[in-house]
This record gives structure tokens, sequence and C-alpha cells, in this order.
């Protein structure tokens, strides 16, 4: 089973995303600021995937995927970051990132599926050759 950290300071939006993911068979599990995702990746790790909102109080969404770079396998961990702000800034910075999507808001709870849905068809192999090829 996939696990996912929802990071968010509204505790509706994490609610909301939370039953959904649930429901689609992931583990979940949320966080109400960057600090205390951090904390939570130290007590309940590992995770696959971090989904975390840009705009927080205490750690913003950018500042917890610097923390979790410099902590943690560029490779082992996919963040999406969901945002209003697309401005020309934002835009480069994620796009100087591997392993690292924004999603515009407001959230599309199934473009979030469809994108999780994405990324682990990748780790569970799917795509992948099925061996040298004969030619």
């Amino acid at each position: 089973m996939h696990r996912v950290l929802i990071v968010d300071d509204e505790p509706h939006v994490t609610r909301l995303i939370q039953q959904r993911l649930r429901s689609e068979g992931y583990d979940t599990v949320t966080a109400s600021n960057g600090m205390a995702a951090l904390a939570k990746m130290e007590s309940d790790g590992p995770f696959d995937v971090v989904v975390t909102d840009y705009n927080m109080p205490k750690m913003n969404g950018r500042q917890l995927c610097q923390a979790i770079r410099e902590r943690y396998s560029e490779e082992s961990i996919f963040i999406f970051v969901v945002t209003a702000r697309l401005d020309g800034p934002f835009r480069q910075w994620t796009e100087g990132q591997s392993q690292l999507e924004y999603i515009e808001k407001p959230l599309s709870l199934q473009d979030l599926i469809g994108r999780l849905s994405k990324c682990f068809a990748s780790d569970d192999g799917e795509g992948e050759s099925e061996g040298p090829s004969d030619d």
C-alpha cells in the first residue's frame, strides 16, 4: 500500500483529501504545517508521496520541499505542491526539481488521483520493458 503525507494548514482540506485517498486505497497521514510534516516523516515514515499546500504558516511548502530534499533521497519521495501561485519564479523553481510537480488551485481530487496513479504506475513497473529485444 502506498503511503501519502498530506500537509495543509486548513483542517477541512486535509480531511477531504485524506478521505478521498483512503477510498482509493492509499494509506494517509496528515500534518498541519511543514514543521509538523517533518516530525511525522520521522515518526510515521517512510512515505512515498507528500502532497503539500504552498502557503502555510511556520514553514511554507517550498521550505518543506527543501527540508525533505536535504534529509531524504531525491528519488525516494515524490512531492506535489498545491498552489494558486503560478508566477515565473515559482514555475522556474518547480521545473528545476525532480520528483516534484505543482497542482493548481482549486484542487481537483480527480486530478490528484490521476497524478498519483501515474506516479505509482512507473514505480510498480508498468511500462517497463520486458527485457532485451531480439532486433
